[in-house]
């Protein structure tokens, strides 16, 4: 039996390094690669920045998919996924970065709470918000805040930008709604007394390449806007985050 170290200057012995879960600590780094990277990874490059066999970086990626914490493109190329902002308001950073001021001016010009909803695991997530400075009465829209995909303007906003495709592989339940259609023609989403009953809410499509779906949108309990004005302000704000995060 070896002699147990003691800690200095105390006379106790000095307890031995705690035992670790390599997998843990290879996925914990596969987020950390990520997160220094501009751009999403191959799993042969995640692979070679862990220094494990290909097979090994792929269970391990499949765990951190299952639970949201990556995502894989088409092409199989693998980035953070939103779900870690629910953990550290670290993840998906650009976009928060980009959204910040212009959700800020939005909701003071509309005296509306304005916020970025993305799509994550067949849900909405909101990723981050912003309250107006002076309105009579505020609704608030706390980041992490999760609801139906099938329910509200921001869900049926990201609904109109999925392909059939993608729309099958989220395995839900319910049909599009059929709202989703009109997008388009319109410029926006709309609805009213669903997630939260008295409050509308407007909201339109933020398409930000190689990210999550999501939705620039308001809510509200009562406007001098009409929803169109509402649409317009927001499609513009919408373009100017993309073209900052791009």
């Amino acid at each position: 039996m070896s002699i147990p170290e003691f800690a200095e200057n105390s006379g106790r012995p000095r307890p031995a390094p705690a035992a670790h879960s390599q997998t843990l600590s290879r996925g914990i780094r596969v987020l950390e690669i990520l997160a220094d990277t501009a751009e999403p990874m191959s799993i042969v490059a995640l692979a070679a920045a862990l220094d494990v066999h290909r097979s090994i970086a792929y269970r391990i990626l499949r765990t951190l998919e299952d639970h949201g914490l990556v995502v894989r493109d088409p092409a199989g190329q693998v980035r953070l996924g939103a779900r870690l902002a629910a953990l550290a308001r670290g993840v998906s950073r650009d976009l928060q970065a980009a959204a910040l001021p212009v959700l800020t001016r939005i909701a003071n010009e509309l005296g509306m709470t304005a916020f970025v909803a993305v799509l994550d695991q067949g849900e909405i997530f909101t990723l981050v918000s912003i309250e107006p400075r002076q309105a009579h009465a505020t609704v608030a829209q706390q980041p992490g805040t999760r609801h139906p995909l099938n329910m509200g303007a921001p869900g049926i906003a990201i609904q109109s930008g999925l392909s059939a495709t993608e729309w099958a592989a989220l395995g839900q339940s319910e049909t599009r709604r059929s709202e989703a259609g009109e997008v388009a023609a319109l410029g926006y989403a709309s609805s009213h007394n669903e997630v939260i009953p008295g409050l509308s809410s407007i909201a339109v499509p933020l398409l930000v390449p190689g990210d999550s779906p999501a939705s620039l949108a308001v809510v509200y309990i009562s406007s001098r806007h009409s929803p169109a004005d509402i649409g317009a302000v927001l499609t513009a704000a919408a373009r100017t985050i993309v073209a900052e995060v791009s």
